[in-house]
């Protein structure tokens, strides 16, 4: 691990359950910022904005910024610059993240008036009733284009697993014939953004992650190397079945100094 320089740390699940510090996280992510290390915070998170994660985070004690953290509103929003400036977007999501979405024209999704171009799923939440994806399903009828933030299943919090948006994604894909332009995790726009983000190359990089799929394995076929973590979200069996093997599997994040040789 001599090589690496970098280090993209997924949140919800690796340094926090429900914004909680996990034992050992912030002592941890301290020793690896004193050890000159680039560090990236990349998050599927769509509640909140860079700022109030950044704020949330260092209230409980996390050396970090806002700037030190890539989300995947933000990406979404430079994704929409790029391949669809000016598109008129509804979207479906849970929390107020329009902040972090500079440039893209947010349209009012509950208007039944409303003819988007872009209907755009973020985060689960009370919002994704029947009305709302009925209402997303007919505007992709209609010929909308449909970009997801991520695909994310669950993820774990103070309660338990809870249910994400993913699972309503797959209905509205196959209900509407068509198939989401995934700009969050596990896409790999996502990491060379986080990359370029940081000024580093891929094989210089880790990511620390407690989703196997769409955090870990995705990194990998990014070039990243990539460290499952046994917190979060991280359950036995999707280990087991998943679609390739991590890099490394350490118990939690506060194990990672020892696997970069930052301790003894």
């Amino acid at each position: 691990m001599d090589s690496v320089h970098a280090v993209l740390i997924d949140i919800d699940g690796v340094l926090t359950v429900s914004w909680q510090p996990l034992p050992g996280a912030v002592e941890a992510l301290r020793e690896i910022r004193d050890a000159g290390l680039a560090v990236a915070l990349v998050t599927n998170t769509t509640s909140r904005t860079r700022a109030s994660i950044a704020g949330t985070l260092a209230d409980a004690g996390f050396p970090v910024a806002a700037e030190d953290i890539l989300t995947a509103p933000a990406v979404t929003a430079a994704h929409l610059a790029e391949h669809l400036p000016g598109a008129r977007c509804a979207l479906l999501n849970h929390g107020d993240i329009e902040e972090d979405l500079t440039g893209v024209t947010v349209v009012d999704f509950a208007d039944p008036g409303t003819v988007p171009d872009v209907v755009i799923v973020g985060g689960a939440g009370p919002e994704f009733g029947y009305e709302a994806l009925n209402r997303a399903f007919g505007h992709l009828q209609r010929g909308a284009r449909l970009v997801a933030m991520h695909r994310n299943l669950y993820w774990r919090t103070d309660e338990g697993l809870q249910l994400d948006s993913g699972a309503f994604l797959t209905g509205l894909e196959a209900a509407a014939r068509t198939e989401a332009e995934v700009t969050g995790k596990p896409s790999r726009a996502f990491f060379e953004a986080a990359l370029a983000h940081l000024g580093a190359g891929a094989e210089e990089a880790v990511l620390v992650g407690d989703d196997i799929e769409s955090d870990v394995l995705a990194a990998q076929r990014a070039g990243i190397t990539g460290v499952l973590v046994r917190t979060g979200k991280y359950l036995p069996e999707t280990h087991e079945a998943a679609s390739g093997r991590p890099d490394h599997v350490l118990d939690s994040f506060a194990d990672l100094p020892a696997l970069l040789g930052l301790t003894q």
